[in-house]
């Protein structure tokens, strides 16, 4: 029981330091990437005014449809592409076979004797 208290201490100490070093590159990733934004902002001019209206129309879009793909994820509702005119997704079944869809049979392959 000691033996395994003391395993599990240092197994403890090692997860805290790796955890501890995962934190500081996460913090160190984030900081470069702010320092690359705001270089990129920073030229003193803005994107291209087609560049702006895209991504003005894209965060509308996303805000529009929000309420609908929360519900669906949620399980309270259907997906939401199934109300754009489309007909609702099915389940997946079982191949059909050709006596399940009135079909005749096919024929037997002849085997030479």
């Amino acid at each position: 029981m000691e033996n395994r208290r003391e395993q599990l201490k240092i197994l403890k100490k090692q997860w805290v330091k790796e955890s501890e070093a995962a934190h500081h590159r996460n913090t160190a990733l984030l900081q470069e990437l702010q320092k690359i934004e705001d270089h990129l902002r920073g030229r003193g001019h803005l994107p291209h005014p087609n560049v702006l209206a895209l991504e003005t129309r894209y965060w509308v879009s996303v805000e529009e449809s929000l309420f609908a793909w929360e519900h669906f994820l949620l399980g309270n509702g259907p997906h939401p592409i199934d109300g754009l005119g489309q007909t609702p997704r099915r389940a997946k079944q079982k191949p059909s076979t050709a006596k399940d869809q009135g079909l005749p049979p096919q024929p037997k392959l002849w085997t030479v004797r």
